[in-house]
């Protein structure tokens, strides 16, 4: 028994998947507009560009967030089998790894570890 029909199905897993790629071109294009600012009033130093990558970082981060969820959902309610969980099993790896590897290049440090600042503020409350 269907919930949903599947054309619905398939038109909102398109629709997510548009809304990571949205996601990812306007994460590039507001981390560049906002260097290019930057740079026009003579201010593009190492934090700006870091910064700069910080925010392409996020813009992907956000959008593999989407994309990751479109194809759950396509795995789960459109192509139930054994070779389409292979595959979406696949890409979350790939995507999980690329995740982390963005998240240490922007923050500096693991997911799982703590900011600076929050390991100062506890040590300074005991």
């Amino acid at each position: 028994m269907d919930i949903l029909p599947p054309e619905l199905l398939h038109l909102i897993t398109r629709t997510i998947e548009w809304c990571g790629i949205a996601i990812i071109v306007g994460g590039l294009v507001f981390g560049t507009l906002r260097f290019a600012v930057l740079a026009v009033t003579g201010q593009a130093d190492a934090p700006g560009f870091r910064r700069y990558r910080a925010d392409i970082g996020r813009g992907i981060l956000l959008g593999l967030e989407f994309l990751v969820a479109a194809d759950i959902i396509a795995t789960v309610a459109l192509e139930p089998s054994l070779e389409s969980l292979a595959v979406l099993a696949g890409i979350v790896i790939i995507r999980t790894f690329l995740s982390l590897s963005l998240e240490v290049e922007v923050s500096g440090r693991w997911p799982w570890q703590q900011p600076p600042t929050e390991v100062r503020e506890r040590q300074s409350t005991k």
